[in-house]
């Protein structure tokens, strides 16, 4: 086992009002903390998903583990081959390297906090993103970004069969 030690000396604030929202409903990202203002130890953001949203398809990081934590509503979250249902209050988190993905359950909102350990720059994977939803750049394009932002894409028939239900 490593240590590792996050170089930052000061503390991270965020404001609410000043956090950079990405996207509009029924699925916002508000950028709370990117890995360089935290020294490498974390990326945070909360996502907000409106009656049943997708989150994020099914992918691995390859060298951080990734922690949801349920602010408020039902999420639907893959981790390996098992979708889990979390509430408010319930936590998940998934390893380094499993295959994981996050929704809204069916019917349902949810306001998910979270964070990547050790941290990567991902605001800009994220601006990426939408840069994608309003047709500026071709999906397939994020294929050319997975080393750079670790996030790799995978399929999963659990994810799959959960989400047409």
């Amino acid at each position: 086992m490593s240590l590792f030690i996050p170089q930052f000396t000061d503390s991270v604030v965020v404001r609410s009002a000043e956090a950079e929202v990405i996207g509009r409903a029924p699925t916002t990202i508000r950028l709370l903390a990117d890995s360089s203002a935290t020294g490498g130890a974390l990326s945070t953001q909360r996502v907000t998903l409106l009656d049943g949203a997708d989150g994020a398809r099914p992918h691995h990081h390859g060298n951080s583990a990734e922690l949801f934590y349920v602010l408020d509503g039902v999420a639907q979250l893959l981790s390996g081959d098992q979708v889990v249902t979390a509430e408010r209050g319930d936590l998940v988190v998934v390893p380094p390297g499993l295959n994981h993905a996050f929704a809204a359950a069916s019917g349902e909102d949810a306001d998910i906090l979270i964070v990547i350990t050790p941290g990567v720059e991902r605001f800009e994977y994220f601006r990426h993103l939408e840069r994608i939803a309003y047709g500026k750049v071709p999906p397939e394009s994020l294929l050319e970004v997975q080393e750079l932002y670790d996030t790799y894409f995978r399929t999963s028939p659990a994810w799959d069969s959960a989400r047409r239900v």
